[in-house]
């Protein structure tokens, strides 16, 4: 019976958590449930002076944020420290590496004089074995290196097809410093053998590390795991993300009003397809539908207009009773509702949610478009007056009938109340859209709303007259 796939993200927590690295989790996240796998949380902290307890929660918690619970960790990559120095110890005995002499300022001169063209010459590999054994227990300080062989390093790439790299382009690298600690590529391939990764999901940018973690795996004796490399992530301007230029962090987008199933649909997309004209996915459509195969070579486009075009489809489909508790804290940070309100009238607010977020993009727009209905307009919007209310005489008389016909409308309902405003209009020969647009600015101060029905039924007949009365004295005062 074949292995069930095995996979990991391994973020640093020098910072926050990347849109790119968030990516880089979801696709794997997507394999493993997808194919039945086990996806692996690993902190890669080995870097000491940069790595914090802080980045680390903030990763934890935008995963959590973005629902990629994983199956096993977080495992810390410090914590395998004995592993990767027990690792580079067989490679020295079995003399697939050495320990190199030269100090920071020799090696630093041989990159002056050669430049560009600067490659280790391999200086202490012609050092006896008893020599290097002796002048290491005497003290004296040493890297170990990997001693890289000839010929050249191929894998097939699940994303890029088969992919070569001549082994005389690469010098014999670092696995560990004087101090003791792994380099990257040493502690990365031990922590993938002791966890039993089968595939190895990543960005691109780490493909020039691929060759020397094969050669690490085939030096330890390992089985090399499938490789698939994901295309970057680009901003507009066609270069690679950068926090100087764009928002880059998750945590950005989640206090933004970007509900998590829609930033996670728009990040499987940045890379992947599905195969046909489909965008909007729920997380359980995406898991059926994925697969490594689909993934595209070419770079993507983060692209905000779109996150939140597909924002706004998501929360057409979202239940308004979840999107209460993210809107409703707003609502009562403006001043326009307490919390008492908030539990008092929870299904009038609901009810509120379900006009509003069809229209909005994110969910402060919901915020904002419940505004108009819980507080009297400051103002009217002065273009759509200047056309709505052209004629004040005659845009006051169309208010004054609409309010007396609606405060008769029984029950107070979107059904009767169209009924009541077509009767309206139909009494002062006029086409219902002339009765409509002069009563949706008296009521909301501007020119679009949802359905004229939906909005008086909302406020109700006490404020929609009263809202009536003020447009009338406005009317009347020239203002």
């Amino acid at each position: 019976m074949a292995q069930a796939p095995r996979v990991r993200f391994a973020p640093s927590p020098t910072g926050y958590l990347h849109v790119g690295g968030a990516r880089t989790a979801l696709f794997n996240w997507l394999y493993a449930k997808q194919t039945g796998g086990v996806f692996v949380l690993r902190i890669e902290d080995t870097d000491r002076e940069r790595s914090t307890g802080e980045s680390t929660a903030t990763i934890l918690d935008g995963m959590a944020w973005l629902g990629l619970s994983w199956d096993e960790g977080p495992v810390h990559q410090a914590d395998g420290l004995e592993r990767h120095r027990a690792d580079a110890a067989r490679m020295l005995a079995d003399g697939s590496a050495y320990r190199c002499f030269c100090t920071p300022l020799v090696l630093q001169a041989k990159r002056d004089a050669m430049k560009d063209e600067y490659r280790y010459d391999r200086t202490c590999y012609g050092v006896p074995a008893d020599e290097s054994a002796r002048r290491a227990a005497a003290g004296e300080p040493f890297t170990v290196r990997f001693r890289v062989p000839g010929g050249a390093t191929e894998w097939d790439d699940v994303v890029h097809g088969p992919t070569r790299f001549a082994n005389e382009s690469i010098e014999d690298f670092i696995v560990l410093r004087t101090d003791g600690t792994p380099i990257y590529n040493l502690a990365v391939v031990s922590d993938d053998i002791d966890m039993r990764i089968t595939h190895v999901i990543r960005g691109d940018d780490h493909i020039s590390n691929t060759p020397k973690q094969i050669l690490l795996y085939q030096a330890l004796g390992a089985g090399v795991p499938t490789f698939a490399h994901l295309p970057m992530i680009l901003g507009p301007d066609g270069r690679k993300l950068s926090k100087r230029r764009n928002a880059v962090a998750v945590g950005d987008y989640a206090g933004s009003g970007i509900l998590p199933a829609a930033l996670v649909n728009f990040l499987a997309l940045l890379g992947w397809n599905p195969g046909d004209e489909q965008e909007v996915m729920t997380l359980d459509e995406l898991v059926q539908r994925f697969s490594l195969e689909r993934i595209n070579k070419k770079g993507a486009v983060f692209d905000t207009g779109k996150l939140e075009w597909m924002n706004g489809q998501h929360l057409a489909r979202t239940p308004s009773a979840d999107l209460l508790p993210l809107v409703a804290p707003l609502l009562v940070g403006a001043g326009l509702l307490t919390e008492a309100d908030v539990d008092a009238r929870r299904d009038w607010l609901l009810w509120l949610l379900d006009l509003t977020k069809v229209r909005a993009r994110t969910v402060p727009e919901i915020a904002e478009q419940a505004r108009v209905f819980l507080a009297d307009p400051a103002g009217y919007d002065p273009e759509v007056a200047a056309k709505q209310w052209k004629d004040r005489e005659q845009a006051a008389s169309v208010l004054d009938a609409v309010a007396a016909r609606l405060r008769t409308v029984q029950p107070w309902e979107p059904a009767g109340i169209e009924a009541g405003l077509r009767e309206a209009a139909e009494a002062a020969g006029l086409g219902f859209g002339k009765v409509v647009h002069p009563l949706r600015l008296a009521l909301t101060g501007g020119g679009a709303s949802p359905g004229i029905d939906q909005v008086v039924a909302l406020l109700g007949r006490e404020v929609t007259l009263r809202r009536i009365e003020a447009a009338k004295a406005w009317l009347a005062a020239g203002a």
